[in-house]
């Protein structure tokens, strides 16, 4: 699992759209703990589930609908695949993914072959 580009620049297209996905997902995790922590703990307010819960669920569904749509579009192997998948689980997890991705620049379209013309990829 070495890296692809030890230069690996900024994501583009597909991979911007799940670098964004990623922190969301990964923000609306710390909300619903924090205000888990107000509800259970600290026993003051319910807000923050009933706030983040469901936000937090939108986010979790995104970044799963997003995961799959870039590991295929950017042509990730297996691994990385299972691996941004499984992250969505652990809190925050999906930043230590997305920081992985792009450092071994999984968050960049393939290079073009000799057999793919430009014109005939789309990367998102």
């Amino acid at each position: 699992m070495g890296q692809r580009d030890p230069g690996a620049s900024a994501p583009t297209g597909c991979g911007r759209v799940f670098t964004v996905v990623a922190f969301l997902e990964a923000g609306t995790w710390a909300g619903l703990l924090f205000g888990m922590l107000l509800k259970y703990v600290t026993q003051t307010t319910e807000v923050g589930v009933q706030l983040f819960g469901p936000l937090h669920g939108g986010a979790f569904l995104a970044y799963l609908a997003v995961t799959i749509v870039v590991a295929i579009r950017l042509r990730w192997p297996w691994y990385a695949t299972l691996a941004a998948l499984v992250a969505s689980v652990p809190p925050l997890t999906t930043i230590v993914v997305e920081v992985w991705l792009r450092r071994t620049a999984r968050l960049r379209a393939p290079a073009t072959t000799a057999f793919t013309e430009p014109s005939n990829r789309r990367a998102c």
